[in-house]
């Protein structure tokens, strides 16, 4: 291009940059200018943004339409709704070829490949970009990309996740200050935590990493995904209020995706099962009660009761039977529960596996089992040992509905006596977790 002609187009690309800013501003901070009950028309208003943008730019652009810039420009345009444009496809394609150094027209191909689900080329849009030149958008893209690679085998999988939180962590140095990048650091951490048997450690970063999103950016509080896969987690740390007033929160944000409305009345519907069972104690009538709890022999406590149990520090110890209604709230160490088993409740998701304990006249208590395989359960009037069990004790308050109950976390079958014996590694599974993958 010749020197003057360049003059000529500068004014021109800069006016092109503002109108896209100012349409990808329009959907970003939506909220700053309407009301949550505006919800349900946002994607409607972004698309007739986007209609009056894309013609305004034409009118500007005039001659200079088939340069590699503003093709890239009109095709970021074209990709501000979350659907496949197959015209962004093609711009954005004559972008890089023009212009292969052109690395946000590589960013916006490859996020044009994620929304039509081709996953492999968008991750070579983003590494080809990344070779060019290095910035956070490519990284923060990379890192979503990775956790959705098809992979053949646990351990493939386990590696592109622990990479996906490096370039995440990479994105967020460049820029501590971008919500994107702390909420997509979240979102790896997330994927961590459940693909290496949910260190409560990695759930803690995740959840930094997402409280940092909303600090450092006002628009990460209206991100409905930011909202349900933080709630996904709450749940799976038995926060149930947190899981349920996040549910809320996206279902509000995004009227018209269902998924937030129906986790949110499936966990509701899950609570109320449960604390009508409890209460009932599972409707074991008075008389069968007191036979089941009359068989109970220390013989049930199996490698718990004969002074070799080896406890989380490595050390063998002897165990103390000691009744459900004399634990603490946490980790009751040296102690071993027993009691039997008065029902059993799965969920659609499966996990946790949760039953009814009783062990006397006292009340029954919730056990919650966490990472186990679809097949495991117990039955109806099992005897189960817990060494060393972990005490909750739940107050939740939720659109005028109110729970109150004890539960006892299992992390893995694999802790558990039943009948008197261990549970073989063949009990033990790892979680998947349900997020929105497309939409980060």
């Amino acid at each position: 291009m010749m020197a003057d002609e360049e003059e000529e187009v500068k004014p021109i690309l800069q006016k092109l940059q503002e109108l896209v800013d100012q349409l990808y501003s329009f959907r970003d901070c939506y909220f700053e200018t309407h009301s949550v009950e505006d919800a349900g028309r946002k994607q409607q208003d972004v698309r007739k943004e986007m209609e009056k943008t894309l013609q305004q730019m034409e009118e500007v652009a005039g001659s200079v339409q088939g340069k590699a810039q503003v093709l890239m420009l009109t095709g970021k345009a074209l990709n501000v709704t979350p659907d496949y444009s197959p015209k962004a496809e093609e711009l954005l394609s004559k972008a890089v070829k023009l212009e292969p150094e052109l690395v946000e027209a590589w960013n916006q191909l490859g996020e044009v490949y994620w929304k039509k689900g081709d996953v492999a080329a968008a991750h070579t849009c983003f590494s080809g970009a990344l070779t060019h030149c290095r910035n956070k958008v490519s990284l923060q893209n990379l890192s979503m990309v990775l956790r959705q690679l098809r992979t053949d085998t646990e351990d493939e999988h386990s590696h592109h996740v622990m990479d996906s939180v490096r370039q995440a962590k990479l994105a967020v140095q460049m820029d501590v200050r971008d919500g994107r990048s702390w909420y997509i650091l979240g979102n790896s951490y997330l994927s961590l935590y459940f693909s290496t048997g949910q260190n409560p450690k990695i759930s803690q970063q995740a959840l930094s990493a997402y409280a940092q999103a909303e600090k450092v950016d006002r628009k990460a509080s209206s991100n409905p995904d930011l909202h349900l896969n933080r709630a996904t987690l709450h749940k799976y740390e038995e926060s149930y209020g947190e899981a349920l007033e996040g549910f809320s929160r996206a279902a509000a944000l995004d009227p018209a995706w269902p998924e937030p409305r129906q986790r949110e009345q499936q966990l509701l519907e899950f609570l109320d099962r449960l604390t009508s069972l409890l209460e009932s104690k599972g409707k074991v009538k008075t008389k069968k009660l007191q036979s089941m709890l009359g068989s109970l022999r220390p013989a049930h406590l199996g490698p718990c009761g004969d002074g070799h149990y080896q406890s989380a520090s490595g050390q063998k110890v002897t165990l103390e039977l000691k009744p459900l209604s004399t634990l603490q709230p946490g980790v009751n160490s040296g102690a071993v529960i027993l009691g039997k088993v008065v029902f059993s409740l799965t969920t659609e998701e499966k996990v946790p596996f949760t039953f009814g304990l009783v062990d006397s006249d006292g009340p029954c208590y919730a056990v919650m089992v966490y990472n186990i395989v679809q097949s495991w359960g117990v039955l109806i009037g099992d005897s189960v040992a817990i060494p060393e069990p972990n005490l909750r004790l739940h107050r939740i308050q939720h659109k005028g509905k109110d729970y109150s109950f004890s539960s006892v976390r299992v992390e893995t079958p694999l802790l558990l006596v039943v009948n008197g014996k261990p549970q073989g590694s063949s009990s033990q599974a790892v979680a998947a977790v349900a997020s929105r993958p497309q939409c980060e």
